[in-house]
């Protein structure tokens, strides 16, 4: 499995739309509007995905501002013995600055990062030749009016909806626009999981919050330094990067909260995700780490390119006690050796790679107020309804829509 995930990352020019291919369709007919989500419908070779590469990222303030920069960027700084540390995740819990989650951002920090990087989408639509730069403008009528790219969307969305053909749990909303030839995707609360954050007990919320302080133990803000535990985590900290790929006929730009980054590593893509989860002590729950958490693990970090996931193992207080190295591409060999039926990487691609044929199928109205929603309940199939101006999930803001730069001349198009 490990050789088929290697494998199934190409290789491209950097043309972000390619002449359709044959494709399978999981729903009975496009516009029955729903898309079967059974992992059985799925298995098949894994497709066409490129190697992520990151074009860009941004930082996000102690008050949750935006920066076009990489101030919020952490330095990975492991204790010098894995096998031995005492990590109390519940110090400095009662002044723990937590962000509004009140406060639904949608896209839009990754909008702000478009604006200001607006010649990342047609300098790099040249043709095979990065020197035919002047034929490609003058083949795009030389104006800004497109971003040449078919869906953006966060990191997390694709996370779950790569998941899907194995969650029984959690339920998804998704709401999509399609603008100027590309889709939006934005991922909406349930009201399932709107109860579920309204009815989350003390003991809950701490526990959420034990991952941030766990990367607060092993990161520093600079290269070789010194973790420092003792000022507040603020969870309205953030780095973000930026990542291109394409997955069978469709190009994605996405962007990621990445968590830091090690300089000593050999990879290309020196990231590193970080993790908590509890200590191992039966058989069952090894099963179940390898089945629940090490799919999202594996999905999470395949999409941009990481290479390992560092695990802190905690026990019931809250103390981590050993860190543990994951490689990325050994996740599925690893579910593979435990599981009687353990989940597929290509099951999971091939059904996300589905979910966009199903959305550019049935998502045909180029305009900004008009969304459409896509559900999905456990056991479920995936259920399409156009909502068209239902301000609810409206979420292209309009100082996005009416961008000053659009059908500007790309001669007089600055940063």
């Amino acid at each position: 499995m490990k050789r088929s995930c290697e494998q199934s990352h190409h290789n491209s020019s950097e043309s972000e739309r390619d002449p359709p291919r044959k494709i399978h369709n999981s729903c009975v007919e496009n516009k029955a509007k729903y898309l079967k989500t059974s992992s059985q419908e799925y298995e098949y070779k894994f497709p066409y995905f490129r190697q992520p590469r990151e074009i860009g990222s941004f930082s996000k303030d102690s008050e949750r501002k935006f920066h076009h920069d990489r101030s919020q960027l952490k330095f990975y700084a492991p204790p010098r013995d894995l096998q031995r540390c005492n990590f109390d995740l519940r110090h400095g819990y009662s002044k723990m600055i937590f962000k509004d989650r009140n406060i639904k951002e949608h896209l839009d920090n990754l909008l702000r990062w478009i604006m200001h990087n607006r010649k990342s989408f047609y300098v790099n639509q040249a043709a095979t030749n990065a020197c035919d730069v002047s034929q490609n403008l003058e083949a795009k009528h030389s104006r800004f009016n497109s971003l040449n790219t078919d869906f953006f969307c966060w990191r997390g969305l694709l996370t779950h909806l790569a998941c899907l053909p194995y969650e029984n749990r959690d339920d998804l909303l998704v709401a999509v626009i399609k603008f100027r030839g590309s889709y939006y995707m934005c991922e909406f609360e349930t009201e399932a999981k709107k109860i579920e954050r309204e009815t989350e007990t003390p003991r809950q919320r701490e526990m959420s919050a034990w991952g941030f302080k766990f990367e607060q133990y092993v990161t520093s803000d600079k290269p070789q330094g010194v973790p420092d535990i003792s000022h507040p985590v603020n969870t309205n900290e953030e780095f973000g990067s930026v990542a291109r790929s394409r997955l069978g006929s469709h190009s994605l730009v996405y962007g990621a909260e990445v968590d830091c980054v090690d300089p000593t590593s050999p990879d290309v893509n020196k990231y590193v995700e970080l993790k908590t989860s509890r200590i191992i002590q039966a058989q069952r729950q090894y099963e179940n780490f390898c089945k629940f958490k090490l799919i999202k693990w594996w999905a999470q970090s395949f999409l941009i390119g990481i290479s390992r996931v560092v695990c802190g193992f905690r026990d019931d207080n809250g103390v981590v006690h050993k860190l543990q190295d994951y490689p990325v591409l050994d996740m599925p060999s690893v579910a593979q050796s435990c599981l009687h039926s353990p989940w597929k990487p290509a099951v999971c691609f091939n059904f996300l790679d589905s979910f966009l044929n199903f959305v550019k199928s049935v998502v045909t109205e180029d305009n900004p107020r008009c969304v459409h929603l896509f559900q999905w309940q456990p056991h479920r199939n995936v259920v399409h309804e156009r909502r068209g101006e239902d301000p609810e999930f409206l979420f292209l803001p309009d100082w996005f829509i009416n961008w000053e730069a659009w059908d500007q001349p790309l001669a007089i198009v600055k940063h």
